[in-house]
């Protein structure tokens, strides 16, 4: 079974001033991100992923539960919360509209997934524009964030340390050491949160890795990037065999980021081997009670 992602930013435009003595002129160019991370997850063969641009985002993100019932989880990286909160229609026509911040967080509830990548306009982001504190969707999420800027610039690098080695989003892993990383994002574990990677204890320990449940559906958090520079190639090409920059993707194995929908009892469906808890042989796996942003194996 094939499971659909939303993926939402990642993409950017620059403008550059050359100056060449007495003369100026200017150039602007079109980036993208996460094309190893996307080219990682459909070459699995279980996941399609539409990817949502960050210019595109502000019309083409859905506003209703029929828009985001196309897809088994969400995924934002490096877009911030105005995207979102001011389309066309309000930015430039002042009329209301739905606010999509709380659809998201109510979809999460009934059983979708969300995951969030860091990045400079991630959780608080740089100088605190990216601007998701305090929102619907802080709430879904298995942190908390600072009301500040929250990066975490490690020019030297630091190694991730695990807290979780038995987790399935953890398996099949590479042997360590695993590249370096260069940045994340400083965020607060919320308690019921499954904390699987952190950051080195000289650098802060902070949630690196961290899962959680919002109502009926499951929540991750990757703080680090989907490509650099925090994220260097050499790390996300180790993506191929499954690293944990996918683990956003790995974890959206079906409905609620590794749930899918009601199984037998109490139990919940999960697709086969797709993280989030161990499966059993027949492809059923029991979650206990949907609750609040808590963990969950």
């Amino acid at each position: 079974m094939t499971t659909d992602i939303l993926l939402v930013g990642e993409s950017w435009s620059s403008t550059a001033v050359h100056a060449k003595g007495f003369d100026i002129f200017h150039s602007t160019t079109f980036h993208t991100g996460a094309d190893a991370f996307v080219a990682a997850l459909e070459a699995e063969g279980r996941f399609r992923v539409t990817w949502l641009r960050a210019h595109e985002a502000a019309e083409g993100f859905p506003f209703d539960r029929d828009g985001l019932d196309r897809y088994r989880a969400v995924i934002l990286s490096d877009v911030g919360a105005n995207t979102l909160l001011l389309p066309p229609e309000v930015w430039l026509h002042g009329r209301p509209v739905p606010n999509r911040l709380r659809r998201l967080r109510d979809w999460v509830a009934e059983g979708g997934g969300l995951a969030m990548v860091g990045g400079y306009l991630s959780f608080q982001g740089i100088d605190g524009r990216a601007r998701w504190h305090r929102t619907p969707v802080e709430e879904a999420l298995p942190v908390t964030m600072l009301p500040v800027d929250d990066r975490l610039e490690v020019p030297e690098g630091f190694r991730p340390v695990i807290r979780r080695a038995g987790h399935p989003i953890l398996a099949d892993l590479p042997p360590e050491p695993w590249p370096l990383l260069l940045g994340a994002n400083e965020v607060r574990a919320r308690p019921e949160a499954e904390v699987l990677l952190t950051l080195p204890e000289e650098e802060g320990g902070h949630p690196l890795l961290v899962t959680g449940r919002w109502g009926r559906g499951r929540t991750l958090a990757w703080t680090s990037d989907i490509g650099p520079h925090w994220l260097p190639t050499a790390f996300s090409a180790l993506g191929r065999i499954r690293t944990p920059d996918a683990a956003g993707g790995r974890l959206a194995c079906g409905r609620g980021a590794g749930l899918t929908a009601p199984g037998p009892g109490s139990g919940w469906r999960t697709a086969r081997g797709c993280g989030g808890g161990a499966v059993r042989p027949d492809g059923w796996s029991r979650r206990g009670k949907p609750g609040g942003s808590g963990g969950g194996t």
